[in-house]
């Protein structure tokens, strides 16, 4: 076993201000995009931004790390490097980055993470990765248990998982759909989504299989019954997706995975959480309430269930009822859900949408609708906006608080005053300071204690709250109310400032090696668009590497996608699997909509799929 181990939820921050909202619901870290070169380009953010981030941040020993995680030109090696040195200076904790660029260049000390866009699913390059000194990887959400329980017996450096949010249909880091139809690069962080479009399943004919369906949108991903598992496996930090999610997700989702991972460390006394303060909400998480297309557990147990939102690519809520009585005006639902007005409802029918509408009136499970399609009997009925959630969780009234104790003992000139908690493992945070006062005796010494005693239990908006305050003086003097609550001011803010000082770092020294790549050529899906990125494979034996399409354009016949999803699988037409349906099909199958026609191949002895540029 893994004694005095850390585990880490880790949160989405699109800015600074969710950030804060995560770690008040709980996060012992989050990871917000970098000014430019992440992964998520329309979630960059000012170093000003980032700055008060990490402020705030390690007062609770909460972990920032920065999103840098694109491939990078020739051009603009030098402009990450600086913006890399920039978050070293303000604190960030650690760089997420794809380009192996970065490490054939002078970086500060700081941790580097190694993105799920550098394609982390082959043991052999894990393995790799691993030697390369760096502190974390960041795992394919393709793996399952199993295969991540062998790459932790084979790996020194930390784990990272993800354990929530939306799935990328492709292996991360193999995807040039966007970058086929529209120019937008995933790897550059522009992704456009092409997954989540409709498209015709064709087969060599050109005969329609499935007309008009969403073939590569996935499901959302939920672990959250899956924790203990993660743990024992040897993931360190349990990762929600959601850069680009609104606040009320951020703060949900995180807020409900807070609550699962405590109530499993209770009972792991050699598992502590990574930061510390302890979180009050006042609404009750519930990831079915906030965004998701449906969850999944996708291939943590193996191929075992329908992973695909064919219907729809967005979010259908949570599931109330059925219709069971239906006229021009209203409909009813055969549900126990307390109903509101500004409720939004998402309906469906056989797998089809039928409508998305709000409710404007309501009579408990009779719904009026001011709309003219009409709703069938048999409907099933789920609520994309609670409106009543919505209302408790925007009240923003969540808070974070580090229970500490205050001593205060006489010194010659006055009080010495000192803070102390308990962090993880049984260190402790201690701080002391003296403070002159008059010393003037009181004049009711048992009322002067009570008063100095109620006055430091105080602790307004800090990120304290004082459990016990002990008075240890052989002379109680007389402080006015004014005074003490200014020294308790000053002591605190005194407090908060050595919390931030003191915040524990992980570094990296880099260190050269001559560890082999797996691998003597690297094609396209290499990814290496510049000649450092280039110069750090044939340093490590590769030798031959060509462009990535980024650079080179994309020649006919390569793989757009490649996927372990199988539209065959999920259409229960797989011919490995003895229950499915016996349809022959004539191949090869083909995708088409507005943007293009690809072809599919299938690569059944390892359970793959790719989607082909024709």
């Amino acid at each position: 076993m893994n004694f005095n181990r850390q585990i880490e939820l880790l949160s989405p921050a699109k800015n600074a201000d969710y950030g804060i909202a995560a770690i008040n619901c709980g996060a012992d870290a989050v990871y917000i995009g970098a000014p430019k070169f992440g992964a998520r380009a329309a979630a960059g953010n000012s170093l000003e931004d980032i700055s008060k981030l990490i402020k705030y941040a390690h007062k609770y020993r909460v972990k920032v790390y920065s999103a840098l995680n694109t491939i990078l030109f020739d051009n603009e090696i030098s402009e990450a490097v600086k913006i890399i040195n920039r978050l070293y200076e303000e604190g960030i904790d650690a760089i997420i980055f794809q380009d192996m660029a970065l490490l054939e260049v002078e970086l500060p000390p700081v941790a580097l993470h190694a993105s799920t866009q550098t394609h982390n699913y082959q043991t052999e390059r894990i393995n790799f990765l691993d030697r390369q000194n760096i502190q974390r990887i960041i795992l394919a959400r393709e793996l399952s248990l199993e295969e991540i329980k062998n790459i932790k017996k084979e790996t020194k450096c930390e784990l990272e998982y993800f354990i929530h949010g939306a799935l990328c249909v492709c292996f991360s880091g193999q995807c040039y759909l966007s970058n086929e139809i529209g120019g937008r690069s995933a790897n550059r962080g522009e992704c456009a989504q092409p997954c989540r479009l409709s498209y015709n399943l064709l087969d060599s004919s050109g005969n329609i299989i499935v007309k008009d369906k969403h073939l590569l949108s996935l499901k959302d991903l939920n672990l959250s019954t899956h924790l203990y598992e993660l743990i024992s496996a040897g993931i360190s930090s349990f990762k929600i997706e959601g850069r680009l999610k609104d606040l009320a997700y951020v703060k949900n989702i995180t807020a409900y995975y807070r609550r699962k991972l405590d109530e499993i460390l209770e009972n792991m006394p050699d598992y502590k959480k990574s930061s510390t303060g302890k979180s009050e909400i006042k609404f009750e998480p519930d990831p079915d309430i906030t965004f998701n297309r449906g969850f999944t557990t996708y291939f943590f147990n193996g191929r075992k269930e329908n992973i695909s939102s064919m219907d729809s690519p967005k979010s259908k809520g949570k599931f109330i009822g059925k219709v069971i009585k239906t006229s021009d005006d209203f409909f009813v639902i055969d549900t126990e859900v307390q109903l509101s007005n500004g409720d939004g409802l998402y309906i469906f029918k056989d797998e089809t949408e039928i409508c998305g509408m709000y409710i404007n009136k309501s009579e408990k499970n009779k719904v009026f609708k001011d709309i003219s399609i009409k709703i069938p009997e048999g409907a099933e009925v789920y609520r994309n906006l609670d409106s009543a959630f919505m209302k408790a969780i925007n009240r923003n009234d969540e808070q974070r608080k580090i229970a500490a104790d205050i001593v205060i003992s006489g010194i010659e000139k006055g009080i010495k005053i000192k803070l102390e908690f308990q962090e993880a493992f049984e260190n402790s945070f201690v701080y002391e300071s003296e403070f002159e006062v008059q010393m003037e005796t009181a004049s009711n010494p048992e009322k002067m204690k009570e008063t100095i005693i109620k006055q430091f239990s105080k602790s307004g908006d800090s990120v304290f709250e004082i459990e016990n305050v002990k008075l240890e003086m052989s002379e109680i003097y007389f402080l006015k109310v004014s005074a003490i609550n200014e020294i308790r001011r000053n002591f605190i803010n005194l407090a908060e400032e050595e919390l931030i000082k003191t915040h524990p770092f992980e570094r990296r020294i880099k260190t050269g090696n001559d560890v082999l790549y797996f691998e003597k050529k690297i094609k396209y899906n290499g990814n290496v668009v510049n000649r450092l990125s280039e110069k750090f494979y044939k340093n490590h034996g590769v030798e031959s590497i060509s462009k990535g399409p980024e650079i080179s354009g994309s020649d006919a016949n390569i793989a757009l996608m490649t996927c372990k999803y199988c539209i065959k699988n999920e259409l229960n037409i797989c011919p490995k699997d003895k229950n499915s349906k016996e349809i022959k099909l004539n191949e090869p199958h083909f995708l088409e909509n507005e943007y293009g026609k690809f072809q599919l191949k299938f690569d059944c002895s390892k359970c793959e799929m790719q989607v082909i540029k024709t």
